[in-house]
């Protein structure tokens, strides 16, 4: 049997966190605990274990059968779990569906946030490990490259990760549209909530380098200005420092709004008018709705998120279409490479023998030529000697390629021209071409 590519995996959609947590394999090697040694059925391996997601990617000459119990086996047994249950849970793919899906997985298309970027990133860290470990091999090492090349292509040409769909990266992503770089901005976070805390890692990562927060515990507010290099204060020093702040973004537990338009106006004098954004996530609202009224002052309630984050989610599914196209166009592509993966040692074996010939013969005609004949010409006879094997031999190695890809397998071509030219070095008898009618030579 050739070689064959098998996945098996669980993730958000087969599994609850609970039994994500039982088989994750964090510090998994496949050498180290014997599922990859030198005499058994596996050849390579890669194994991604995410939160969302964990997999295990591998070669084998083997069949599905035999190589999907020994995976489930040694991956319950590192987990010291059950392998039945484990079972339960488990996908599996084989051949060009195992290819399939890992190019869906590394373009973000399998995510449980469909787009989100931090999927390919994950798959790259795996496919290093993979390469340290010396798990990766021929098949492995190009399956990876492949399937960050298809999702780059994919950011690309489609906008399936260009779109916000978390309320505090929609936030953040209507904020650039108001004042477009963030790098010389600064935004407040009143409130210290979660998702004011992912609001606020959002602006950092997209340039924003000045931030105050302030919230009712002093110790919270210094706790998270801490980490992000900001400045903290008491919820009393807040709105006599709101006119500081370009972004506000509001997430307390108050039951009536803390902020009110009349305040914002007066806030706008001392700013000299130069506009203001506010986020407001709580529920009851911190905010009070009339300060959207004021000119230049952009305010938007977690409903006006939510509506962006939806229509952003109907676009991603719609480019999702296009994304889907394309990875079945670099799956093709991926086949053919396989396909043709059985030619390489007979094209290599066809050339060297070519090379071999020419050149010995080469060798024969120089000799006769004596040494008064120089060496440039002797360089231009031996360049045109190569060429003329390179030549001679491009139309059947354009023959078997075209045979894997249109018939599936090369290996009676394969067979067939390994015989014609010997490339095996079997003994030939003499008499061996001489054809042989009821005894007699013919």
């Amino acid at each position: 049997m050739e070689q064959q590519i098998y996945l098996f995996g669980l993730n958000h959609k087969t599994a609850e966190i609970e039994i994500r947590e039982k088989f994750a394999l964090s510090g998994f090697n496949p050498i180290n605990i014997g599922l990859m040694d030198k005499e058994g059925p596996i050849k390579e391996t890669l194994v991604l274990s995410t939160c969302n997601r964990v997999e295990i990617l591998c070669v084998s000459e083997k069949k599905l059968d035999e190589v999907a119990s020994r995976v489930l086996e040694y991956w319950a047994g590192f987990c010291g779990q059950d392998p039945g249950l484990l079972k339960k849970h488990i996908y599996t793919f084989e051949g060009l569906e195992a290819v399939n899906h890992l190019f869906s997985v590394a373009a973000s298309l399998d995510s449980m946030v469909l787009g989100e970027p931090q999927i390919l990133g994950q798959l790259k860290d795996a496919y290093r490990k993979s390469v340290d470990e010396k798990t990766a091999g021929v098949i492995i090492n190009r399956l990876l490259h492949k399937s960050f090349s298809a999702a780059k292509r994919i950011r690309t040409e489609t906008a399936v990760s260009s779109s916000a769909v978390s309320i505090s990266y929609a936030a953040v992503e209507l904020a650039k549209k108001i004042f477009g770089e963030l790098q010389n901005h600064r935004a407040m976070l009143i409130g210290a909530g979660e998702m004011a805390e992912l609001a606020a890692l959002h602006l950092l990562n997209s340039g924003l380098k000045d931030i105050m927060v302030a919230n009712r515990t002093p110790e919270r507010a210094q706790e998270l200005a801490g980490r992000y290099n900001g400045q903290s204060m008491c919820m009393e020093k807040m709105l006599e420092n709101l006119h500081k702040a370009d972004i506000i973004i509001s997430s307390t537990g108050a039951r009536t709004t803390i902020i009110s338009a009349a305040q914002v106006r007066q806030v706008l004098k001392k700013r000299k008018h130069r506009p203001m954004f506010f986020i407001d996530i709580a529920v009851p609202r911190d905010i009070d709705p009339d300060v959207n009224q004021l000119d230049n002052v952009y305010l938007y309630d977690i409903d006006d998120l939510k509506e962006v984050v939806e229509e952003n989610l109907a676009n991603r599914r719609e480019e999702a279409d296009k994304a889907r196209e394309i990875i079945h166009q670099e799956v093709e592509k991926f086949s053919d490479w396989l396909k043709s993966l059985d030619l390489s040692p007979t094209i290599v074996d066809l050339l060297n023998r070519g090379e071999l010939v020419a050149r010995k013969e080469l060798k024969k005609t120089l000799r006769s030529l004596g040494p008064e004949f120089s060496e440039s010409n002797r360089r231009a006879m031996e360049q045109l000697a190569l060429s003329i094997v390179g030549k001679l031999y491009h139309e059947p190695i354009v023959f078997l390629k075209r045979r894997a890809r249109e018939e599936g397998t090369s290996q009676k071509f394969i067979d067939l021209t390994r015989r014609i030219f010997n490339l095996d070095d079997e003994h030939i008898p003499e008499d061996a071409h001489q054809r042989k009618i009821k005894g007699k030579e013919k």
